[in-house]
């Protein structure tokens, strides 16, 4: 199915006001209705996404998305349920999550649902290979990030920053604040309104196929 339902957010609303589980028990049909609504919409986003980024052809949704659980085993939040769906559509699955770039549907109400992506937090040997491909390649880096049809969807790239420069780098380093980046990550946030239009689809097939070179970049190291 190509279109979030509003069920899907209903359910999602509904268990943010009541996160126990004596109340998932007695609504799981609907946690498995809005479950099976969700994973349809990524399958058809991985599958129409495969036409361009090749990589994914094949890719089941089950090896993407995340459990509603959350691991509360040394959180100080006892919360027992996440309140959004995601998915991190990436080259093997989630489980490859620190080693390439990918594509993130969060299905969240509130206006809190986004098509996001890049790399978050990556372990040091694949951060370093990215600022090392930066150090050399920046201005073919610059050029993705300020292209009209990315920044249209994601206006500038995100993420935390080291206060100096990184070891190895001189401070004066051309792309010294490129390089200061811990994590590399884009993000457009899609209103309640939008998600469960008909035109959702689409719009986040778009905005991966405008994050592409980016993902493609910090992937290929």
């Amino acid at each position: 199915m190509n279109q979030i339902q509003r069920s899907t957010l209903d359910f999602l609303t509904d268990l943010s006001r009541h996160n126990d589980r004596e109340w998932f028990a007695k609504n799981r049909d609907r946690y498995e209705e809005a479950k099976t609504n969700y994973e349809s919409f990524v399958q058809a986003v991985i599958d129409k996404v495969s036409e361009f980024d090749t990589v994914f052809k094949g890719l089941d949704v089950r090896s993407c998305t995340y459990r509603i659980n959350r691991d509360i085993r040394f959180s100080s939040d006892k919360t027992l349920y996440k309140t959004h769906l995601g998915a991190f559509i990436v080259r093997g699955g989630k489980k490859f999550a620190d080693r390439y770039a990918g594509y993130y549907i969060h299905i969240e109400p509130g206006n809190n649902s986004m098509v996001a992506g890049g790399a978050y937090m990556p372990p040091a040997p694949w951060l370093s290979a990215i600022r090392e491909k930066i150090s050399e390649q920046g201005e073919e880096f610059i050029r993705i990030i300020k292209n009209r049809n990315f920044t249209g969807y994601f206006g500038e790239i995100e993420g935390e920053k080291l206060r100096t420069a990184p070891k190895g780098y001189p401070k004066d380093h051309p792309f010294i604040e490129l390089l200061k980046m811990k994590s590399y990550l884009v993000s457009d946030q899609i209103p309640d309104s939008e998600v469960t239009g008909v035109k959702c689809f689409d719009h986040i097939v778009g905005a991966c196929r405008a994050m592409k070179p980016l993902n493609d970049f910090l992937s290929e190291y």
